[in-house]
């Protein structure tokens, strides 16, 4: 038997105008947890879709090997069958079946052509609660944050008994705790010698839990090597071809007068109207200001600027203030009046139309300034998505590429510069480097700081502490629906949001 479980040689894909994939060979041995790194469109998921039967072997060049056996899967089926499992970056639940019914999705235990459920419920609420995870197996994926259904996709991987496992971005929308729940079940998987493979740009993530390491750039292997071998800055500089001195670059900004002000703002769930969601929330963000907006999943962080933005449904009570004018913003169309823009945390389900092009995404927002006598210019179109296409490095062959070709890194520039074309006062990002790579992270912090710099007001969810401390003027930290603490560039430290983010010294003023 070979000493490696996996091997894939000399793999070469190619899609119209673009080759994904030019000779790349990995190999990995037998309960490893082997990383995959490189940049956005380096060829990392498609390489594992490859591996998973997604694109069959007729389309690709090279061998791919399980256990020494050479394989060629025609379907995701064949590849399952060899033990092979995977959960995407892009979650593939179906929203309105239920937890259990996902899970088991094209598995149901069935008699005779009649559907098990007891038996079905009783293996689901094993797999969930073998990763630490307490959710109500009949409740609709549509009604579950996230966070939530990303840990669901990895119950649905594990109910198939794969011998290799793949997690591309596993743990993007996942918090601190979350995180820390899915590295001991890596671990455990490990354990039973399961083989792990982890596509994953959080590097603190990558040395915490992986064996070994691949890096991909531009489609090509650039190196193996055992991650004892290896720091965090070596690994970057292979991935990116150059050396980058700083995460979170710095650049010298005037803040100045307020460009919204948040008064008492109160919202209740849809659903009832008794429920709070958002308790009282007050607060100030400047022109020129970078605000980030910290704290766990569920504390009212995304809540808190959909709200603003009018794009959450449900009671809501309080006053915003814009330019020091109470506003009245019933929808997102109001806010885009106001010069107000929304990256979404979920580009899948809010943001992008995936079967449409890239120039289509980026100006569905700015057709008001792209018409006339409400004929679109299809010329003014091209040129201006040319024009952002190439000044936030989207890698796609033109912008008349169909986004859901696209890498979800260069889906997340595409929105970002959708959000860029209305020309905000005020900008409201999301989680806006979700699933990014490092490269292409400070790409996007070095358009943040200029933004900034002419007269932008940034308000900012992240999940990510460093983001959140290394790019943030002042720091909000949310907790149960409370804008629970407040801190300047100068005093925030990771421990101190944790504090206010877990409702700690309440009693402080």
């Amino acid at each position: 038997m070979s000493e490696y479980i996996l091997e894939m040689n000399n793999i070469v894909k190619e899609f119209p105008g673009v080759k994904a994939l030019d000779g790349v060979s990995l190999k990995i041995k037998k309960g490893e947890v082997h990383a995959l790194c490189g940049e956005n469109g380096a060829g990392k998921s498609t390489l594992m879709k490859i591996l998973s039967g997604v694109y069959s072997y007729k389309t690709y060049e090279g061998e791919v090997l399980i256990n020494g056996k050479l394989m060629s899967f025609d379907n995701t089926k064949q590849s399952e069958e060899a033990g092979v499992g995977i959960i995407y970056q892009e979650l593939t639940l179906i929203k309105d079946l239920n937890v259990a019914e996902n899970i088991f999705l094209g598995k149901l235990v069935n008699s005779k052509g009649i559907v098990r459920w007891d038996e079905i419920y009783s293996k689901a609420r094993k797999l969930v609660e073998s990763i630490g995870f307490n959710v109500n197996l009949s409740q609709k994926i549509i009604d579950i944050g996230i966070g939530h259904q990303q840990l669901i996709e990895i119950a649905k991987a594990l109910s198939s008994n794969a011998d290799i496992l793949i997690m591309d971005e596993p743990t993007s929308a996942l918090t601190e705790t979350e995180v820390d729940i899915l590295m001991d079940m890596i671990r455990t998987l490990k354990a039973k010698g399961i083989t792990c493979i982890i596509i994953t740009h959080k590097l603190n993530e990558v040395f915490e839990i992986a064996d070994s390491v691949t890096v991909i750039r531009d489609g090509s292997t650039i190196g193996t090597d055992s991650i004892k071998n290896l720091t965090e800055e070596k690994i970057i500089n292979l991935m990116v071809g150059r050396e980058l001195t700083e995460r979170y670059p710095s650049i010298e900004k005037n803040i100045g007068e307020i460009a919204i002000e948040v008064k008492n703002l109160c919202k209740y769930d849809k659903d009832d109207d008794q429920k709070l969601i958002l308790d009282n929330c007050c607060f100030k963000a400047h022109k020129g200001e970078i605000l980030g907006i910290s704290g766990l999943m569920g504390a009212g962080r995304t809540e808190l600027i959909t709200s603003i933005f009018g794009f959450l449904n449900g009671k809501q009570t309080g006053e915003i203030f814009i330019d020091n004018e109470l506003v009245k913003i019933r929808s997102p169309k109001d806010s885009i009046r106001y010069s107000m823009a929304l990256l979404s945390e979920d580009r899948k389900r809010f943001g992008l139309i995936i079967e449409q092009t890239i120039a289509e995404n980026m100006t569905i927002s700015s057709l008001d300034q792209l018409s006339s006598y409400g004929i679109i210019n299809q010329d003014s179109v091209i040129h201006i998505s040319n024009e952002y296409a190439r000044n936030l490095a989207v890698k796609a062959p033109n912008v008349e590429t169909i986004v859901g070709t696209l890498s979800g890194g260069n889906q997340q520039k595409i929105l970002l510069a959708r959000c860029l074309m209305i020309k905000p006062k005020i900008l409201f990002l999301d989680e806006p480097t979700r699933g990014i790579d490092i490269g292409a992270k400070y790409e996007i912090y070095a358009l943040m700081n200029q933004l900034a710099k002419e007269g932008t007001c940034i308000i900012m969810v992240s999940s990510e502490m460093p983001e959140i401390i290394g790019m943030s003027d002042r720091v909000l930290v949310m907790c149960e629906g409370r804008i629970s603490g407040e801190f300047s560039k100068e005093e925030v430290t990771q421990e101190k949001i944790m504090i206010k983010a877990s409702g700690g010294n309440k009693n402080e003023s």
